[in-house]
């Protein structure tokens, strides 16, 4: 069967506030010195799938710089514009709807844009191995990652332990305590829940209409006006009125088709800022420096300048301190997931100007 690659673009990555904004998030940010991660994302899974089947399902607001951003990469019209953010059973359902009124039938790898991925040979190498186990056992395959430390940040998959390539999943954990962590490093039957996954276009349709048919009704009704003078107009009107609702929660959880596929292969959602030692080296002090800076008695720090302004640092410690044109971010490592809440913050007092 035909392999196409939907990648999931609509996230505002607040948690990398105040470079983050609503127009250019995450994903469309330059983090590693090498690429904007979009284009990283692209160019990994076009080992395994050419260009003009990799599609990319954002939002309003951003979709016009994502067209910049992947031009020569992506084909327009394969930048799927989603007129709300609707959670991750919509993006899906709507790609895989798409693919399926165009092309037909075909199998459908799908990836968070903004990951970091280290062993992208052997990120490759799973991923064929999930086509192959999809094509023969029509399954819906989660890739989840071998843990290499007891993660509170993360939710788990546990599973059946058995010689097969791909496990039966047992189920699906939110994010542990510490404790309850150490305890799935320590039986080796439980995986990081990566949020990618294979699967036939038309297994992902049938599950989503029995486990959440309020979800797929209005995608169908999408779906009819899909290649037509109506399409625009019913995705503005039908998009918004989808339940917000994730494919783990709506599908996974529920489905009986759920297998996983072990992978190891440096991966790292790179969520917030005290995560970038996933892409940068630290220095001998454990610091990471990006942009202009001087430093004296620092340790442990993150330091990221978007303009020509030194930044000068004496004395601290665990501390990130990130500066923008307009605003300027400094937070204690440990609270770095609390950012979200300085969004939240701009959000209800209306600074529009800074999100």
């Amino acid at each position: 069967m035909k392999v196409y690659g939907v990648i999931m673009a609509g996230g505002g990555g607040t948690r990398f506030w105040p470079l983050s904004r609503q127009k250019r998030p995450k994903q469309l940010l330059n983090l590693s010195g090498k690429d904007l991660m979009i284009n990283e994302t692209i160019d990994r899974i076009h080992r395994f799938i050419d260009y003009e089947d990799i599609f990319i399902v954002t939002n309003q607001t951003q979709a016009e710089a994502m067209k910049q951003a992947v031009a020569g990469r992506v084909r327009e019209e394969n930048i799927l514009s989603e007129p709300a953010a609707r959670n991750t059973a919509a993006c899906i359902g709507y790609a895989a709807e798409v693919i399926e009124k165009r092309y037909g039938s075909g199998i459908m790898c799908v990836f968070p844009a903004d990951h970091y991925i280290k062993d992208e040979k052997e990120f490759g190498r799973i991923i064929e191995e999930g086509i192959r186990e999809v094509e023969s056992k029509d399954c819906l395959l989660t890739i989840g990652i071998t843990p290499t430390f007891a993660a509170t940040g993360y939710g788990y998959i546990q599973y059946e332990d058995d010689t097969q390539v791909s496990h039966k999943v047992l189920q699906f954990v939110e994010k542990p305590d510490s404790k309850t962590a150490e305890e799935y490093l320590a039986k080796g039957t439980y995986l990081w829940n990566s949020g990618m996954f294979v699967w036939k276009t038309g297994t992902i349709l049938s599950e989503i209409k029995n486990y959440i048919p309020e979800v797929y009704s209005i995608i169908e009704k999408i779906g009819v006006a899909l290649n037509t003078e109506a399409e625009e107009e019913a995705l503005q009107q039908l998009y918004p009125q989808i339940p917000k609702i994730s494919i783990d929660y709506g599908v996974m959880e529920r489905s009986k088709r759920v297998r996983c596929t072990p992978g190891d292969f440096g991966w790292n959602d790179v969520g917030s800022w005290d995560m970038l030692e996933a892409i940068h080296e630290k220095d001998e002090k454990g610091n990471i420096f990006l942009g202009e800076h001087f430093e004296l008695d620092t340790t442990n720090s993150v330091v990221y300048s978007s303009t020509d302004k030194m930044i000068a640092l004496i004395g601290v410690d665990d501390l990130v301190i990130v500066e923008t044109e307009d605003a300027l971010l400094v937070c204690n490592q440990q609270k770095a997931q609390d950012v979200k809440k300085v969004v939240e913050h701009l959000q209800e007092s209306g600074r529009e100007e800074l999100l």
